[in-house]
């Protein structure tokens, strides 16, 4: 029974994962459905955007580079929008100065591409449960 409760407490989370690169959205999508929290997946800032807004995920997912809006514009505004909202940031390998200003914005902590799923997945879990 015990289970059940714990499946039911992480259906009440929600994660918006932000990439634009398809296949990346499908496999954090399908990886934390499994686990039971309930997913929105966005390809651009608009759709991003949108879904905060309607939405109030708990923890967004967000690729640092998006064509059009890139993800720090994204986390700017994802912060105005809703302060409590947690942010983890993925970004190629190196780009330093982007992560200590994704950082000073707010976001709570980053993985480089590629990325080791089940440090993301331990991420997660620690910052929304």
């Amino acid at each position: 029974m015990e289970n059940a409760t714990s499946q039911e407490n992480l259906a009440n989370k929600k994660i918006l994962i932000v990439d634009d690169q398809f296949g990346i959205r499908i496999l954090l999508n399908e990886i934390f459905q499994k686990i039971g929290y309930k997913t929105y997946q966005a390809a651009n800032g608009v759709q991003a955007l949108n879904l905060v807004q309607n939405e109030r995920p708990d923890l967004i997912i967000l690729d640092m580079k998006i064509p059009g809006m890139d993800g720090l514009e994204i986390l700017k505004r994802v912060k105005k929008i809703d302060q409590t909202i947690k942010v983890i940031i993925m970004t190629a390998y190196g780009e330093l100065d982007m992560i200590q200003e994704a950082i000073d914005n707010g976001a709570i902590t980053h993985f480089s591409k590629p990325f080791d799923i089940d440090e993301i997945i331990a991420a997660v879990k620690n910052e929304i449960g």
